[in-house]
């Protein structure tokens, strides 16, 4: 799969682990992706690198990882804070313009640092918690979910070559979107409500696949967007559970298509609002 790109090869930093995941497979997405080269580096021995001089030869950022989350804890999941060397290292990365593609869980990372879930634009709850000042429910996932997703902005470069409307088998989540603080992307036509999803909060505890007594507001259908991130362009993208996604040929433009436009002179001139 080409990436739509501005210029010579890019170089993408790939950043993984903090959840389980089939490294060759999910990185044939990127091995066969023509124009890209990517270092994947994971959790934690990565952060040292998301710094300006850590990612000094690199053109974008993907995160697939889901740091700040300890599931050996006896009161799992522990939250992690992160160091203040990493806030600061990525604090100056985003405010130089660098692009990040963020995908699937990258979204529950950091649990404890709310400027994070600012940048990504949403948050996945594995406890109720408070965000933006409002008492949260814990969040919701579906495996397996066959539904159709469909452009939201035709003319988005993300969107280049995309079908208006496709299917995919993922997981999905009943999350939390900042839908007022994004460029929306995809939409899907599942219904996110209550009854079609099972706690995160139960998983953890060791009940799979319940939402026994949970509760939880409807939520947004957006499955992916675009967002500035302090001076940086970011793309997330919701699907990308297992390897039935991995090769989806409308999965995989949709990736190269982000990494494409997060690392072009057009999405950083954008971000920092030029």
């Amino acid at each position: 799969m080409p990436v739509v790109r501005y210029g010579e090869k890019l170089n993408v930093l790939v950043v993984a682990k903090g959840h389980p995941y089939l490294r060759d497979p999910f990185m044939a997405i990127f091995d066969e992706m023509e124009g890209v080269s990517a270092s994947l580096v994971e959790q934690p021995a990565v952060q040292k690198l998301m710094n300006p001089d850590g990612m000094r030869g690199f053109d974008a950022l993907v995160l697939y990882d889901m740091p700040g989350l300890d599931f050996r804890a006896a009161d799992r999941p522990r939250f992690v804070e992160p160091d203040e060397s990493l806030k600061s290292g990525l604090r100056t990365l985003l405010d130089a313009g660098t692009g990040v593609v963020a995908l699937h869980h990258a979204i529950a990372g950091w649990p404890t640092w709310d400027e994070y879930a600012e940048w990504i634009g949403g948050r996945f709850l594995y406890r109720p918690a408070a965000l933006r000042g409002k008492s949260r429910a814990d969040s919701g996932y579906r495996h397996d979910v066959t539904h159709t997703i469909s452009v939201a902005t035709a003319d988005h470069p993300v969107c280049a070559g995309v079908p208006a409307n496709f299917k995919l088998t993922d997981e999905l989540y009943l999350s939390e979107v900042f839908d007022d603080d994004v460029t929306p992307l995809l939409r899907s036509d599942y219904v996110f409500v209550r009854d079609n999803f099972y706690s995160a909060t139960l998983a953890v505890a060791g009940e799979m696949f319940s939402n026994q007594g949970w509760s939880h507001d409807k939520g947004s259908n957006l499955v992916g967007w675009a967002k500035r991130a302090r001076k940086s362009p970011l793309v997330y993208l919701q699907p990308g559970d297992g390897p039935a996604t991995y090769t989806d040929a409308n999965y995989r433009r949709l990736v190269a298509n982000a990494i494409g436009w997060v690392a072009s002179p057009a999405a950083k001139a954008w971000a920092k609002g030029d």
